[in-house]
């Protein structure tokens, strides 16, 4: 019998930029945004068959492209590309003394996506249905970016409310800011704030009284460290805040200890920053273990999202919800392929991740780096 190896490991940065005049004062955690900054991975069979994945983006684009042109890729290459979890886990074996977290792992989580979108292909068969089935659809909410000033906060809440969501996410860390947006969404619209890993414990504990009266659905990430699992527990026990993280969590082995002490109400690994779809389906039961639902980390728009929605339609439970970053860029990814309509996303139902990028996408925004 002939062995589908992986053949070619290609690595595509795109750039795609604001349309014009749309998000005046879109920022993340101090840093302008004009463009979204992206990285897929295409990995190619000797079958020809291509599977499409993507790293954490960012100021991580370069890194991570290098990671995996220069790292992983070379010990791909060659290799039987339908055993996944064996080749993930040898490359992290010969990988680990560079570190178990960071550019290097978000390049492997490209290579582990489209390696699965490839299974998906090759069985002719979307990637929920090989994890184990799943909804149609699912409830999403949207992420914003970061506005600081409160009007600009309640000009972009009401823009998602009125596109039909009634779950939205904030990037701030600004009090006024936060209530803000709960004074134009209102009393019946789920509120997120993902405050970026900005505060002490007893700086936390001296905010909690107003962030408990912005009636948040959670409090994502409010201590520095981000590791400081221990502190999140103290602050879910001494508040009473309902508390998500884990975007920034890179092994099992950190989900379980997160898990244990208690310090979270939801868990929240990334696909594309943790080892794909291979490490992100382990936190699932182990989640179920401690009676914690998992809200996955999947501010992307291309593979990542893709990967977190089968997962999760397979996997997750009836409290699960798909972050659905609301950036209103000159071109998508796939085209008019993948919409969220009224607060919902559909799971694709083709092969793999079910949609590939548009060409033509790719080739108006790729970067040259």
């Amino acid at each position: 019998m002939t062995t589908t190896v992986i053949a070619k490991i290609e690595t595509v940065p795109l750039r795609i930029p604001f349309r014009a005049g749309s998000t005046p004062g879109a920022a993340l955690w101090g840093d302008k945004l004009s463009a979204a900054d992206s990285l897929l991975v295409k990995v190619t069979t000797s079958d020809g068959v291509e599977g499409w994945g993507e790293a954490f983006g960012y100021g991580a684009v370069d890194s991570a492209r290098l990671a995996v042109d220069e790292l992983i890729a070379p010990v791909c290459v060659g290799q039987d590309a339908t055993c996944i979890g064996p080749l993930m886990l040898k490359v992290q074996k010969k990988l680990h003394v560079l570190g178990r977290g960071g550019p290097v792992t978000y390049g492997l989580s490209a290579v582990d996506i489209a390696l699965w979108d490839i299974a998906g292909k090759l069985a002719n068969a979307p990637l929920c249905q090989l994890l184990g089935g799943g909804a149609p659809e699912l409830p999403c909410y949207a992420s914003l970016a970061c506005y600081s000033e409160p009007t600009l906060v309640r000009a972009v809440v009401r823009q998602t409310l009125d596109a039909g969501f009634q779950a939205i996410k904030l990037h701030e860390a600004d009090l006024a800011a936060i209530r803000a947006a709960r004074a134009e969404a209102g009393p019946d619209v789920e509120l997120i704030a993902d405050v970026g890993c900005p505060w002490t414990l007893a700086q936390a504990l001296a905010a909690a009284d107003e962030l408990k009266a912005v009636g948040l659905k959670f409090l994502e990430e409010p201590l520095w460290p981000p590791e400081n699992f221990n502190g999140l527990a103290e602050l879910r026990r001494m508040t009473g805040i309902p508390i998500a993280s884990g975007e920034n969590v890179s092994t099992l082995i950190e989900f379980e200890r997160m898990l244990t002490v208690q310090a979270v109400d939801y868990v929240q690994p990334s696909p594309a920053k943790m080892g794909g779809v291979t490490e992100l389906s382990k936190v699932f039961p182990l989640a179920a273990t401690h009676n914690i639902p998992v809200m996955t980390h999947s501010f992307y728009d291309g593979p990542g999202l893709l990967a977190a929605v089968h997962t999760t339609a397979a996997l997750g439970g009836p409290d699960a919800m798909i972050e659905r970053r609301w950036f209103d860029l000159e071109a998508s990814i796939y085209g008019a392929a993948l919409t969220s309509n009224s607060g919902w996303i559909s799971v694709p139902r083709g092969p793999g991740l079910g949609i590939d990028p548009d060409p033509d996408v790719l080739s108006a925004y790729r970067r040259e780096i």
